[in-house]
């Protein structure tokens, strides 16, 4: 195929570069000094014919800037990320059946670059995505950009730098940082340097620049792949791209995955996963944002990456109800661009599954590309329960217990093995109790932080959980503490009296029931009309709690035990002293009749459904006549699936349950 003049700078920039090193550092050249001359002379002819001008042509004099330090600079419109999904039926079902580009997903650090009537004035890192830094002294040593471009007016463009493997395999033995370590990858070397303050030392590391995206210019296209099309003539080195139409199938998607990930092998272009988005960019733009990404794409990332390094120690944190949770600590590994340092090892059984002792090298990843998890012990052998497990609560000294359960894992019975504090004076698992009685979910008192509690338990104020409504007797002596005064004791107070105004739902909650959450609660309130009274009538009839939809037996069982303890209903009829109970809000008639298609079913919401938090959908969901689960049962009528979707998608598909986007839920209820 024959070279455009915009390509014909490219490579000619890049011989005579080849040229330059062979000359200057090798003092073996390989053409004649007349050959240099004479492909020197037709760079600066094209240059001047075309408009482009790459960073690094040798026909520019400005040599490697060296600054005194970064400045920042503001993201307008703000650079966020990407949704993640790992199956290609999720990625089939955001597609929507609008037209899509597939395209590489690279994996580097992510620069914004501004020109003003076809000059370079900006190159700025993501940052945070509301602020990056000021990178334009490097822009001359990263091979890709160009410098000066045939395009008037303002473009902005987004892009990865990154460093090719076999790059980074070369240099990693001969770099290292402020701690005398090597990098640890190549996107950490290419973060590194793209950030330094000596354009010199950046030329030397082999970045390479590719744009992903138009932010601004080009607007009177509208399509994506176009706008991308028209960057190459401009001198910027674009990857394929693959555009779906409406009609794909799954077999579709999962083999424009795959070419494109074969071409990035194939070409040495370091990625981690595959972008999907929409083609037309206004329609993209209607669907708007959320505060971590836009809506108008999605990434394809075929598995959770694996991390190595090495299980520094075990942190023991006892809970409010007396379990002591193991909580995992090791070297500091960046996933998804944060750094890890942590992870819960949720019982001593998943501690004796994977063999863990401190020195062990270890896998982590970040689950559905959020939740840190241990996958995997390099180093088994050598394994001690009883060396590991502290014999004492790390908190109050008192012994602690090993507690043997049957439980299901993975859809097995087994044993599972967990360490508890039977003390019930614990200081910790006493704070954290007041942590839940005061929460969000419970009487959601503000402004009393696990930090304040610690201290108005410390100084003897709070010995059980009514003495927050009498916390006026010790007025003087909290307000002479550090950190508060007139003021913020008067702001506490208030937000205390204001939670004495609360709902059957929460006043429920705070009595912190084993399993009782918002959703249980919210049930048991419709079934006894926010009556307290009525509740405790019948807990005295052992009413079986399994007829309502999404209670088994465990939960019946929970609250029956919960209120044969004397201590509880004590507690129970004494707050009841001290709060009143809101009456339940009617729902509208028009949402709640037989008109509403989900009157009467059992709806389960799974993932992320923006703007709305889960605790906002399920009483969205409640009036509509229906009932909100928390898990897939044979109980289930439907699930909304959301980003970022669980086991229990799967486990409604395997069941036969209607699965329903947050669209086609929306789109049902306003049918009705």
């Amino acid at each position: 195929m024959e070279q455009t003049a915009a390509e014909k700078v490219q490579e000619l920039t890049a011989r005579l570069n080849q040229y330059r090193n062979e000359y200057y550092n090798k003092s073996a050249p390989s053409v004649s000094d007349e050959v240099y001359d004479r492909l020197f002379d037709e760079l600066a002819r094209l240059e001047k014919e075309t408009g482009v001008v790459m960073s690094n042509s040798p026909t520019q004099t400005v040599g490697y800037p060296v600054v005194d330090g970064l400045t920042k600079t503001k993201h307008d419109p703000p650079l966020l990320s990407l949704a993640k999904q790992k199956d290609p039926e999720e990625i089939l079902r955001f597609m929507n059946g609008k037209p899509t580009v597939f395209m590489l997903k690279l994996d580097g650090l992510t620069i914004k670059l501004i020109y003003e009537d076809g000059q370079l004035v900006e190159a700025s890192t993501r940052g945070d995505g509301n602020e990056g830094s000021i990178v334009t002294h490097n822009a001359v040593a990263i091979d890709g950009i160009p410098m000066r471009i045939p395009f008037m007016g303002r473009l902005v463009v987004a892009g990865e730098a990154f460093i090719r493997p076999s790059d980074f395999e070369r240099m990693k033995e001969s770099i290292v940082d402020d701690e005398g370590k090597p990098p640890k990858n190549g996107r950490n070397l290419a973060a590194g340097s793209i950030q330094l303050y000596d354009a010199e030392i950046c030329k030397s590391r082999s970045l390479h620049f590719m744009p992903f995206a138009v932010i601004s210019g080009m607007d009177e296209t509208d399509s994506l792949s176009e706008r991308l099309n028209r960057l190459k003539p401009l001198g910027f080195d674009v990857f394929p791209k693959l555009v779906g139409n409406g009609d794909a199938t799954v077999d579709d998607v999962k083999g424009a995955i795959n070419a494109l990930m074969e071409y990035a092998k194939q070409n040495e272009i370091p990625i981690d996963g595959i972008v999907i988005k929409y083609e037309s960019v206004r329609y993209g733009k209607g669907l708007g944002r959320t505060g971590h990404h836009y809506k108008d794409g999605i990434a394809f990332k075929p598995e959770d990456d694996l991390h190595e390094t090495k299980l520094t120690g075990i942190e023991w944190n006892p809970s409010r109800s007396g379990e002591i949770t193991p909580v995992a600590l090791f070297d500091t590994v960046e996933i998804d661009g944060c750094d890890v340092s942590r992870a819960t090892l949720h019982n001593l059984s998943f501690i004796e599954d994977l063999e863990l002792m401190p020195g062990n090298r270890i896998l982590v990843s970040k689950r559905n590309m959020i939740i840190p998890h241990i996958e995997e012990n390099i180093d088994r052998g050598g394994f001690d329960l009883q060396r590991l497990v502290p014999v004492a609560c790390p908190c109050c000294g008192m012994p602690t217990r090993i507690h043997v359960t049957a439980s299901k894992v993975d859809g097995e019975e087994r044993e599972v093995k967990k360490l508890f504090c039977d003390n019930a004076a614990c200081p910790t698992r006493f704070v954290r109790q007041f942590v839940h009685f005061t929460g969000e979910k419970a009487l959601d008192i503000a402004g009393l932080s696990e930090t304040t509690l610690e201290k108005l338990i410390g100084h003897g104020f709070l010995r059980s959980f009514t003495d927050i409504f009498r916390l006026d007797q010790h007025k003087a002596g909290i307000v002479a503490l550090d950190g508060f005064g007139e003021k913020s004791f008067q702001n506490l107070w208030d937000a205390i009296q204001a939670s004495r105004n609360t709902t059957f739902e929460r006043f429920l909650c705070a009595m912190d029931i084993p399993m009782i959450g918002n959703t249980a609660s919210r049930a048991l309130a419709g079934l006894f009309h926010a009556s307290l009274d009525e509740f405790e009538a019948a807990i005295f009839a052992h009413y079986d709690f399994t007829q309502l939809p999404d209670f088994g037996e465990t939960l019946d069982k929970n609250i029956h035990d919960w209120f044969e303890q004397e201590e509880h209903w004590y507690f129970w009829d004494e707050l009841r002293m001290w709060v009143v109970i809101a009456p339940p809000v009617e729902a509208s008639s028009a949402q709640t009749t037989a008109n509403s298609p989900f009157a009467g079913k059992v709806i389960v919401v799974t993932g992320k459904v923006e703007p709305y938090s889960r605790s906002e959908m399920n009483s969205y969901i409640a009036s509509l006549g229906a009932v909100a689960g928390s898990s897939v049962t044979g109980k289930t009528n439907y699930l909304v699936c959301g980003e970022k979707a669980g086991s229990k998608l799967d486990k409604a598909r395997s069941m036969g349950i209607t699965v329903l986007t947050p669209e086609e839920f929306f789109a049902m209820t306003q049918a009705s």
